[in-house]
């Protein structure tokens, strides 16, 4: 990258990104000019730091040519802040060799370094860390989305060593509630009865997201421009922040309720919470409301299942483990238990063909069906 008299290396391919990069790289670290480097290697926090750059000003895009969205690119923050943190706790030199400059033997290193890389990350993130699989493997996710991302966009050809990086992924169990109980807290005027003024607004917020299956982020966002009133009937009109997939969710009387007590409460249509609030008041509801029984939560760790237990509790219960996200699955459930058509649901959800997300819905309510299916037989063979 520099000579010993402090030029830049004259390289045969786009010398004005290296010029770029070499520029970014030395004004966002303590690296002095005239340090000797392997001109065959280039610093790997730099280039990331020049990835997340790229990606927020927009000279790096998605495939469809649409922006990274601003959750992603906090995603790409938290990966490098990790990588950092690994590299000073375990002395670790990370760097990016272009593949076109090794030899054979050069080669084969590359790809044991990449190997014992991966071995000692993972290790670091799950033993040290104690992270799960889901986001130990989103970070190898990443990294692998960054290596494609040189390989494509840049001059700097790392080769494809990132393919041996195993995403990890695990299946994190579905809490949701049965039609019946979404029922119960529909119409239970006895528990309306003994809530606070801001647990009746959660009770608002979360029945009507039980509702219409929508994202947390899109709901909380709702505002009376996304309300479509067509011939007396009443619809949501919801363009998804993540996905920007257009739904129209037709909107039942008990929800239109909820709407009109909060008309005249400026533009939003429901009260208004931030995630984490919200959250917290999610479980003090349902844990009001008697949703109290006994789940087994369980995460994964390198493949293997693991059972959580709070230190403070005897058991885990379903109040505790309810969320902003016990609402769309709520909903989603909800749909498919009671015989709405898979297509139709998906198109509401906003879930692309052949998710294997969308699939788990379907096995809990087949479960559900099953059960109800069997209480009838039961009473025909009495």
């Amino acid at each position: 990258m520099i000579s010993k008299n402090g030029n830049f290396r004259k390289l045969a391919r786009n010398d004005k990104f290296r010029l770029e990069f070499t520029s970014f790289y030395f004004t966002k670290t303590t690296l002095l000019v005239n340090s000797k480097l392997n001109p065959k290697e280039y610093p790997f926090i730099g280039l990331f730091q020049n990835f997340i750059e790229k990606s927020r000003s927009g000279k790096r895009l998605q495939p469809n040519g649409k922006r990274i969205r601003e959750g992603t690119i906090n995603s790409y923050v938290s990966a490098e802040k990790l990588l950092s943190r690994f590299c000073q706790e375990k002395s670790y030199s990370l760097r990016i060799r272009e593949e076109i400059s090794l030899t054979k033997r050069e080669r084969e290193r590359e790809h044991l370094y990449w190997k014992r890389f991966y071995a000692k990350y993972s290790s670091y993130l799950h033993d040290d860390l104690k992270f799960f699989d889901n986001y130990t493997g989103h970070q190898f996710k990443v990294l692998k989305t960054f290596f494609n991302y040189l390989n494509k966009e840049t001059p700097i050809k790392p080769g494809f060593y990132h393919r041996q990086f195993y995403v990890r992924k695990e299946q994190i169990p579905i809490f949701a509630l049965l039609p019946e109980e979404l029922r119960k807290l529909v119409s239970d005027v006895h528990l309306e009865e003994k809530l606070s003024r801001r647990l009746k607004e959660t009770k608002d917020v979360f029945v009507f997201g039980c509702t219409v299956a929508l994202r947390v982020g899109d709901l909380v966002s709702l505002s009376k421009r996304h309300l479509k009133v067509i011939d007396g009937s009443y619809y949501l009109a919801v363009r998804s922040q993540k996905t920007s997939t257009d739904t129209l969710v037709k909107l039942p009387s008990y929800c239109v309720s909820i709407l009109q007590k909060y008309r005249f409460k400026g533009t939003q249509l429901l009260p208004r919470f931030n995630k984490s609030n919200l959250n917290k008041s999610i479980k003090k509801l349902l844990e009001a409301a008697g949703f109290v029984q006994e789940v087994d939560l369980t995460r994964e760790r390198r493949g293997e299942t693991i059972r959580l237990s709070p230190k403070a509790k005897k058991k885990v219960r379903f109040c505790d483990v309810a969320s902003t996200h016990t609402m769309r699955r709520t909903a989603i459930t909800t749909m498919l238990c009671l015989g709405m058509p898979e297509q139709v649901v998906r198109k509401i959800s906003g879930h692309a063909p052949g998710t294997k997300e969308f699939f788990r819905y379907v096995l809990i309510a087949q479960a559900y069906l099953d059960q109800e299916a069997d209480k009838v037989y039961r009473q025909i063979a009495s």
